[in-house]
């Protein structure tokens, strides 16, 4: 049976990780892949060992061991939340890890007003223990976040493209994909008759 890849992307405090945590719960056989959580781990236990400018290669190495063990080790759905903006990384995850011979994949593009994004930071008592070398808060991410120049997305990337204009939608879009998840099932587990 192919898998379901979920991808979320989107601006900080837009809701990619609630609406992951949301997703694991309703959808068997599945767990979230949040980098977010690899980096406050590594700047919490390893900060001695992060690099201190360019790429994160440590916390980019142990998201690659996690994805390539969820892959070849487990079975389960893949919910892959993170900001995932560029295009041309989401194109490499794709070719790398998750082709279409063996997931399903899915885009969840979380697309709130920026008013609302800020309104949610200066709200906010997440940890900012994930944050390493340019940014030291979730207002300087937005900000440049507002800068990068916007990457539409496209049915053309995978299977199916959700987008999120109001968190109240993240319900209907859950079950949306948990219905994707048991038609990929039931097509796997009944014979087609010729």
């Amino acid at each position: 049976m192919k898998r379901l890849l979920i991808m979320t992307v989107g601006k900080t405090h837009s809701g990619k990780s609630s609406f992951a945590k949301e997703l694991e719960k309703e959808l068997a056989h599945s767990f979230v892949m949040d980098q977010d959580n690899h980096a406050e781990f590594l700047n919490t236990y390893y900060e001695k060992l992060l690099p201190k400018t360019g790429a994160n290669t440590l916390k980019n190495g142990l998201s690659k061991y996690i994805i390539e063990y969820a892959i070849e080790q487990t079975n389960l759905h893949i919910i892959v939340c993170n900001a995932n903006r560029s295009k041309s990384e989401r194109t490499h995850l794709f070719e790398e890890f998750f082709t279409k011979e063996k997931f399903i994949r899915i885009l969840v593009h979380f697309n709130l007003p920026d008013d609302i994004l800020l309104a949610r930071i200066k709200a906010s008592k997440r940890n900012t223990k994930i944050f390493r070398g340019a940014y030291s808060n979730f207002q300087q991410v937005l900000m440049q976040q507002q800068n990068a120049p916007s990457e539409d997305l496209s049915t053309d990337e995978a299977d199916y493209l959700f987008v999120i204009e109001d968190n109240a939608e993240n319900n209907e879009v859950i079950q949306q994909i948990v219905q994707i998840a048991e038609k990929a099932f039931k097509e796997c587990v009944q014979p087609t008759i010729q």
